[in-house]
């Protein structure tokens, strides 16, 4: 029988399998293919709700809007979130489910091999396509015995497999030759197609070297993807936040923009909650963790965190906790998603994510923190002065419990009375708090709803003292990604071969 998917590696991790495997989905949905990604193992912190309550690595959720199919926990059925160098939490079908240490790594994984192989073939029976993402490199022969999301997956049920290697990071020639040389006998007949990513230049001078790859190895190459400047994905790999402005710094001159500084943790999660202020036109982001432009900027924001109470010590020892208290006392704006508004608290207890007891907070917002056992996991919605926020969701352990009376986040209600001066106004925020000119909210994805997002921005440029104002007719935000996964489409089916992977597959040569 013909294979019932296709798995999609890569010579190393960001090689660009995100991308074709969004614009695969994109492609193959626009010719009427009943298509699903999934990966069988993520090690991510960038994650989603879905709509059942369950959670997964945040690319295979746009995967599956690519797709145009509602995204569910079979998708992404093993997600590994580090939360230290040495340990990871796991999360299976979407729910929790432990930890696993370093030395477990190579080893001791067959529940979660078999959980990711029973998610396969629900696909695999639903849907005429699975386009598979791998993960990291299938040369990693030090893991190839416990594999079961590269070649492990692919031999399991006889998957042919496309290899992208990114030219912009040099010696691609040698990364794909490379990663077939590795493999075993039975591996490598498994490899059927080369791909090469984010070329820039003229294909004619690279084809002497694809030829040569070819008649060494017998794969062919199907698609030499150009450059595309215009084309973003929610990244797995936190190497790549803020890959969207290469800015070193932000400038002090242009007042009609709006400088934001988003503070780079160390273990940073979710931070693709600011990708809808970067792509507002007019609004400058930069990813850092140098105290001045932190201090320049006219908003500052600390994202979501794996470990908050560790990265908190870390803003302590960096000096950049002293910098948000001084912005906070100047009036100046600052937001905190979820670990970051946690780090705002006035205590945070933690016997549970870093272990650290109790540790004190910012002392920013009235709220204390406690970290429990069970995760929670939910799609709220809202408003924020008759602004709808839809699409947002909650993903922590660390539980905000109000230092107020029966004021609690999400209503209106007096003023907080607490052992800490709050400066006025003080009101409820989205799950959360504001005072003053500092927002907190554990909601993640609330900066995609576009009039939410322009209105708040706009407050925050006139307490900053920016002349910022939305661009009148400005795409949505749902729109610039709908079009940027058109636009990666739309690259695939002009330079990749489709039908040529297509034929390999079940569905044939389809078109």
């Amino acid at each position: 029988m013909s294979a019932s998917g296709v798995l999609v590696a890569g010579t190393s991790s960001d090689a660009g399998k995100s991308v074709v495997v969004a614009g695969l989905c994109r492609a193959l949905a626009r010719r009427g293919v009943r298509v699903a990604p999934f990966k069988a193992q993520n090690m991510s912190n960038n994650s989603m709700v879905c709509a059942d309550g369950g959670e997964i690595g945040r690319a295979q959720y746009l995967q599956a809007r690519a797709a145009r199919v509602e995204p569910t926990t079979a998708m992404n059925p093993v997600l590994l979130k580090p939360g230290t160098d040495r340990r990871s939490f796991v999360v299976v079908r979407g729910q929790p489910a432990g930890t696993l240490e370093a030395g477990e790594y190579a080893a001791g994984r067959a529940h979660l091999r078999d959980a990711a192989f029973a998610a396969y073939r629900e696909l695999a029976d639903e849907y005429e396509l699975v386009v598979c993402e791998g993960a990291g490199s299938p040369a990693e022969i030090n893991l190839r015995a416990g594999d079961y999301v590269n070649l492990g997956l692919a031999r399991e049920f006889g998957l042919p497999v496309v290899v992208v290697g990114d030219i912009d990071r040099g010696g691609i020639l040698a990364a794909l030759y490379g990663t077939w040389a590795l493999l075993d006998d039975g591996d490598r007949a498994l490899l059927k197609s080369f791909v090469i990513n984010k070329f820039r230049g003229d294909v004619a001078v690279l084809e002497p070297g694809l030829e040569e790859i070819t008649r060494r190895t017998g794969v062919p190459f199907h698609g030499v993807i150009p450059w595309l400047l215009d084309v973003w994905l929610d990244s797995e790999d936190t190497l790549e936040v803020g890959h969207w402005r290469a800015s070193t710094s932000l400038s002090a001159t242009a007042r009609d923009r709006l400088r934001v500084a988003v503070l780079r943790l160390p273990r940073i999660s979710n931070a693709t909650d600011v990708d809808a202020l970067a792509a507002e036109p007019g609004v400058d982001v930069l990813v850092t963790v140098d105290p001045a432009v932190c201090d320049a900027a006219d908003l500052l924001v600390l994202p979501g965190s794996r470990s908050t109470a560790g990265d908190l010590a870390w803003l302590r020892e960096r000096g950049l906790a002293e910098v948000v208290a001084r912005r906070a006392a100047a009036g100046r704006p600052v937001l905190g998603i979820c670990g970051g508004y946690q780090m705002f608290a006035e205590a945070i207890e933690d016997d549970v994510e870093g272990q650290v007891g109790v540790v004190p907070g910012l002392a920013l917002l009235p709220t204390t923190v406690e970290f429990r056992a069970e995760k929670v996991l939910g799609r709220p919605s809202g408003s924020w002065r008759g602004h709808p926020v839809e699409g947002a969701y909650e993903i922590h352990h660390g539980i905000a419990h109000p230092t107020v009376g029966s004021c609690t986040p999400g209503a209106t209600g007096s003023p907080p009375t607490s052992s800490v001066h709050f400066v006025p106004p003080v009101e409820a925020f989205l799950g959360g708090w504001r005072a003053g000119a500092v927002w907190g909210t554990m909601w993640h994805g609330a900066f995609e709803s576009d009039d939410f997002r322009r209105a708040w921005l706009g407050e925050v440029a006139g307490v900053a003292g920016s002349l910022w104002r939305p661009q009148p007719g400005a795409p949505s935000f749902a729109a610039r990604r709908e079009q940027m996964l058109d636009t990666l489409a739309d690259a695939l089916e002009e330079h990749v071969d489709i039908d040529a992977l297509l034929a390999l597959t079940r569905v044939g040569g389809r078109s």
